[in-house]
């Protein structure tokens, strides 16, 4: 199948840049009060941690893992509940941490999930407040536990979901499950966690054709679909660049179908570029849409991640990391454990270079690093 042509009347996505091109070469000192920043060379401050609680999956997405799925970390190479939530603590009173979002994998498999939230949920940002918490997740067995999330301290939730059609979504997942993802969307609205984000990556030739169905469904149902351009992060032979289907083909599908308006809030360094949609029969909403290949957003990124097995990394599509969990296994202090988190974010380059000629995926499949 091919993508169609852009209209011409398609509004374009901004292109964010990275502020200082003389970055300075030494890592910044730690404040007098032993607090640091997480700030790279080029001006950038991390403020979104990424905290992946699993790398086991109970999907197995064509554009994420083969159909026998991966070698799992054996459960000694993975952080303990404690090893986790000090790092976390450390993160947000210590380093500026001001949003932390729980991924995998499927994070939902950690049976610990609500403790490590309430745990977050406990801690003071340096502005006083407790961070901000998320959750991304497929959705399975979500229904029976949205509501123990919510109370935990969970605030918000991403739900993946590429097609409402029972068949494909068997066929990309290799599951017959979309009947519990629908039931989780639901679960998770009425635990009160709205909007309820659901994020659909679209695929060359897979289910493209699913772009109006899932916006449609999702308007009706007071959610906020965020459309996301296939990655370079599952099996090799899964991605082409010239072939992807890019953030201009599904605005070009949405506005032939849709009244759709750039939104007027401020994107700071959120992700999705959104839009306020109007439906034909009326119903209104807004759809967003993630453009990491084209339209790429490097230049407002404030994200930091933490692996499951305790691996911090400056960038999703990159291949440097430094291990934290050997150097708190080792005896590591508070401020030994900062200054290496640090170091890390401070060697992040100024983009993820998808499109540079010697561009590597990274070498940690998608549920490793988390999303």
């Amino acid at each position: 199948m091919t993508s169609p042509t852009p209209s011409s009347s398609a509004v374009s996505l901004p292109l964010p840049t990275v502020g200082r091109s003389q970055p300075p070469e030494d890592l910044p000192a730690a404040a007098s009060d032993g607090t640091r920043a997480l700030v790279d060379r080029y001006g950038r401050r991390a403020r979104d941690l990424r905290v992946s609680l699993t790398d086991r999956c109970n999907l197995r997405c064509t554009y994420c893992m083969p159909a026998e799925g991966l070698e799992w970390m054996p459960t000694q190479q993975t952080l303990s509940d404690e090893e986790t939530i000090r790092l976390i603590r450390l993160g947000v009173e210590k380093l500026g941490i001001r949003q932390v979002r729980f991924t995998g994998g499927e994070p939902l498999l950690r049976k610990s999930l609500a403790d490590i939230i309430a745990a977050t949920k406990e801690l003071t940002t340096d502005e006083g407040i407790a961070p901000s918490t998320a959750l991304t997740t497929n959705g399975l067995g979500l229904e029976k536990r949205a509501a123990k999330l919510a109370a935990a301290g969970l605030d918000r939730i991403n739900i993946s979901l590429d097609t409402i059609d029972p068949q494909r979504y068997a066929a990309l997942t290799r599951r017959d499950r979309l009947s519990h993802v629908l039931e989780a969307i639901a679960a998770a609205a009425d635990a009160g966690l709205n909007p309820v984000k659901i994020n659909a990556v679209v695929m060359p030739g897979v289910n493209e054709d699913d772009i109006v169905p899932l916006a449609d469904y999702a308007l009706h149902q007071g959610a906020q679909l965020r459309f996301i351009e296939q990655m370079p992060l599952g099996p090799r032979e899964k991605w082409r660049r010239e072939d992807m289907v890019t953030a201009d083909d599904i605005l070009h599908r949405l506005r032939n179908h849709f009244s759709m308006r750039p939104a007027r809030e401020p994107r700071g360094s959120a992700p999705a570029a959104l839009w306020d949609a109007i439906a034909p029969d009326g119903t209104a909403g807004k759809l967003g849409i993630i453009a990491s290949v084209t339209h790429p957003f490097c230049g407002d990124c404030d994200r930091t991640r933490l692996t499951t097995d305790g691996a911090v990394r400056n960038c999703l599509f990159g291949n440097s990391e430094t291990q934290l969990r050997d150097l708190m296994r080792s005896g590591a202090s508070d401020e030994e454990l900062m200054e290496a988190w640090a170091g890390e974010m401070w060697t992040k380059k100024p983009g993820h270079g998808i499109d540079d000629e010697g561009f590597l995926q990274p070498d940690r499949p998608m549920s490793a690093i988390g999303g």
